[in-house]
């Protein structure tokens, strides 16, 4: 299960609304890339058949079964503030992550 904090899913909502998704949700996932092996990724997407989708703090996410294998457990956070990263993920499955929190192994 991937959760969202109260502060991600106000920017999540506050995306949708500006961006005029056409009732796409925001999609997680991890990809090969990055300074560490694998890399985050989001996007506004449709659900495809084989996703998941996870309600967080009235926010529905999609995640497809191999992303969520890597992702399961971990918290969506939104910092805005003066040294703010966007969003982060804190993934109790990354061994090492690098500096910019973006990539992970």
């Amino acid at each position: 299960m991937i959760t969202l904090t109260a502060n991600a899913a106000t920017k999540v909502k506050s995306l949708q609304e500006e961006l005029g998704t056409d009732g796409k949700l925001m999609r997680i996932f991890v990809e090969s890339g990055g300074c560490s092996g694998f890399q985050y990724g989001m996007s506004f997407d449709e659900k495809k058949e084989e996703d998941q989708i996870i309600d967080s703090e009235g926010v529905q996410v999609i995640i497809d079964a191999a992303s969520l294998a890597y992702l399961d457990g971990s918290e969506v956070d939104f910092d805005d503030g003066l040294n703010g990263k966007g969003f982060e993920i804190r993934n109790p499955n990354a061994e090492n992550t690098c500096g910019c929190g973006k990539s992970f192994s």
